[in-house]
């Protein structure tokens, strides 16, 4: 009864390993400070309008539909798919041989398995003990790969090369896949799902202005990520629109920050 469900894996981590060869052999192009990427633009730009559809035409409403289910409920499947995301995490940690992340991060898992009815409630953070987030496309930076090409993904916004391969193992190494023979996959799924629902309802005013006034949402979309994605990893950030230079993007975890914000200071008298 479980040959099944080995093949099922076998052919998971082959088309796995497929999709990340390719697409890293692609990342080799040499990179500049502050380079944009974007040999694909025509294609990314033709999924970002698909994006932008799907956001207005379903995901939006969903997500305000999900935003009036009681908060508390909300929080607690935020709590439990950032839980989730803990275990590989400290994985990624000790493959970035950053023992200290990885201590952090298995402390807070601990906590919260112990205190936190296996994430449910995020005790840790009351204790001050916070994810230190990482993931497989952190690692890969750390390892030397450069980012490749700005990619656009269907339905889930900007990435990168690198970065995509680094969330199809996020993914993959979610717990959920295999406890108990992966029956309960779906629970993590849906989890993952509700997370990024709660997300897309808290910046709905921030989507909906990038999406709807920028004059152009994709290359604002574009630089936000890159600006806020090289700022994650201590590299520096291209410069903003009237050539400043010397600020960083605004370190927020979610690429939709308010596109009205600053990206970057010049100094003025």
């Amino acid at each position: 009864m479980f040959l099944p469900e080995i093949r099922i894996r076998a052919k998971c981590s082959l088309i796995i390993c497929l999709l990340s060869v390719s697409l890293l052999s692609s990342c080799a192009h040499p990179e500049r400070t502050g380079e944009i990427y974007d040999p694909y633009e025509k294609s990314n730009r033709a999924r970002h309008e698909r994006t932008k559809q799907s956001d207005q035409g379903m995901i939006g409403p969903v997500a305000q539909a999900y935003g009036k289910t009681p908060e508390f409920l909300r929080t607690t499947v935020t709590n439990f798919s950032d839980y989730l995301a803990l275990y590989p995490m400290v994985g990624n940690n000790i493959l970035q041989f950053d023992l200290a992340g990885a201590a952090q991060n298995s402390t807070r898992l601990l906590v919260n398995t112990t205190f936190g009815l296996a994430g449910l409630f995020d005790v840790a953070s009351d204790m001050g003990i916070y994810e230190d987030s990482t993931g497989f496309g952190d690692t890969l930076a750390v390892w030397g790969v450069g980012e490749g090409a700005y990619l656009e993904a269907p339905f889930l916004g900007p990435t990168t090369q690198r970065d995509a391969v680094g969330g199809v193992v996020d993914l993959a190494t979610n717990p959920m896949f295999y406890y108990d023979g992966g029956r309960y996959a779906a629970v993590g799924l849906l989890a993952l799902l509700g997370a990024k629902l709660d997300k897309r309802f808290r910046y709905s005013g921030s989507v909906d202005q990038l999406f709807n006034e920028s004059a152009d949402s994709y290359v604002q979309t574009r630089m936000m990520y890159l600006q806020n994605r090289r700022y994650e990893l201590g590299q520096e950030v291209a410069p903003s629109a009237d050539g400043c230079t010397n600020g960083y993007a605004d370190p927020y975890a979610d690429p939709y920050a308010d596109p009205s914000a600053s990206t970057g200071s010049c100094d003025t008298e």
